[in-house]
């Protein structure tokens, strides 16, 4: 079968050659950058194919130029990020030095999602590449074209050492899973998460989960309501409201509802003027978004429609739009009646990927920033943060675990290992038996 024929020759390199040189790490770097760069207007095409419909220039900056990026980024600092890190030690153990030595984990999988498949493709595999791994990626089956161009430009890339590709269904990806990779990354939702989760567990494979959950978008008093407005409907419509960090639901004072609900409004069509919208994946996607209306409508939830977008406002929590997230151009808007209200309703619920804060004044962004729990706060925008390769990106709890981008993701595929050189004669061999004066003496020194 091709992927254990993959599996075994990636980890089979992966054993002879364990330490690439930084030279080699910057040309594979350099690789994918070339390819990537040669094969924009393909990928724009393939992932427009597969959206049924998705502006290209929507797919450069949203995918292709943050993927460039990342690796760029990792490019210019694997030499810095390769070096060891001295560690000082307790004058006890002295005369010795300590350091910490990064070293290759071997080989790592990465799951791929189908909402961004290049930039959650590429983004991980850069950081994986310059920790000096081999790197086996399973795509979206959802994304056909993508995934099988995909597949082409890493082979033409890189020959099959160290980067390769495989393509399959849930079957495959299950199997994917269970194999005793040295690290797994998967980006997709809490419930698939689990289940790799389950799977890797048995191998004892160290997981980094990029999940997704329930992102609030919290309106303070002294916020610019339509500048965050035009943030929140700008970050919740993007790709179509398929994106793991989208704003999933809207708190702001009762009485800014309508202003917000017009202003909304007016972003929508300002934005979007033609229709110019991301399509929905598939069916099942499109149904299970339509069900979120109809259970609200059911209940007699009042919405606003704008564009290709809606607005539910007020719904009950034990909507499944309340619960679910959402993914698709669907925003709840809750209204509170004061600050300690607000964040009750947030720190009840799932710890989310994303928090958007929107305020002026320091007193609520102190506060919200130290009560509150998150995979990462944006403050008066939203979205912009994952394009930075200097903030590591990563959930907690049910939105995840573990975090990459930058040096971080460089940590994450690394072993951060530890190494002790002792150079003469140390205080600790006076310990050793027959115990007589000097163990007392230390005793004194160290307890009191």
């Amino acid at each position: 079968m091709l992927l254990e024929e993959r599996f075994r020759a990636l980890r089979e390199a992966s054993r002879r050659a364990p330490y690439p040189t930084a030279s080699e790490r910057r040309q594979n770097l350099k690789k994918l950058d070339r390819i990537v760069a040669a094969n924009q207007e393909a990928v724009a095409k393939a992932i427009d194919q597969d959206f049924g419909g998705r502006h290209k220039e929507e797919i450069l900056f949203s995918e292709v130029y943050v993927s460039l990026n990342a690796v760029r980024h990792a490019r210019k600092n694997v030499s810095e990020w390769m070096g060891e890190r001295p560690r000082l030690l307790d004058w006890p153990l002295w005369p010795a030095r300590a350091s910490l030595m990064p070293q290759p984990l071997g080989l790592v999988g990465i799951i791929a999602p189908w909402n961004y498949p290049l930039f959650l493709t590429i983004a991980p595999l850069a950081g994986a590449l310059a920790a000096g791994n081999r790197v086996l990626i399973k795509p979206s089956e959802y994304t056909p074209a993508f995934s099988e161009l995909l597949e082409r430009m890493m082979d033409e890339a890189f020959g099959g050492d160290p980067v390769a590709v495989v393509l399959g269904g849930p079957e495959i990806g299950r199997t994917f899973a269970e194999l005793p990779f040295d690290h797994l990354l998967f980006t997709g939702s809490t419930a698939v998460g689990r289940d790799v989760m389950r799977a890797a567990a048995a191998n004892l494979t160290p997981v980094t989960l990029e999940l997704g959950g329930k992102s609030p978008a919290l309106i303070c008093e002294s916020a610019n309501l339509s500048r965050a407005a035009e943030d929140i409907i700008y970050g919740k419509l993007l790709n179509g409201g398929q994106t793991c960090i989208a704003p999933d639901y809207v708190l702001l004072p009762a009485a800014k509802l309508e202003q917000f609900i017009a202003a909304a409004q007016s972003a929508i069509h300002r934005y979007w003027p033609d229709g110019d919208f991301t399509s929905i994946i598939n069916e099942k996607h499109r149904a299970r978004i339509q069900s979120y209306i109809d259970e609200a409508a059911a209940r007699g939830v009042k919405s606003v429609a704008a564009g290709r977008a809606v607005l539910l406002i007020d719904p009950p929590d034990d909507l499944a739009v309340m619960r679910d997230e959402i993914f698709g151009p669907v925003l709840p808007v809750k209204t509170y009646s004061g600050l300690d209200e607000a964040l009750s309703f947030i720190n009840s619920r799932d710890r989310p990927l994303a928090f958007y804060l929107f305020a002026k004044d320091s007193a609520s962004i102190d506060r919200v920033t130290r009560e509150t729990v998150s995979g990462a706060l944006c403050i008066n925008d939203t979205l912009v943060h994952i394009a930075s390769e200097e903030l590591p990106f990563g959930g907690i709890g049910a939105s995840g675990m573990g975090q990459y981008h930058g040096r971080e993701g460089f940590d994450t595929f690394s072993k951060l290992k530890p190494v002790f050189r002792r150079y003469a004669f140390g205080l600790g061999r006076s310990l050793r038996p027959p115990y007589g004066k000097m163990h007392e003496l230390l005793r004194k020194v160290l307890i009191g």
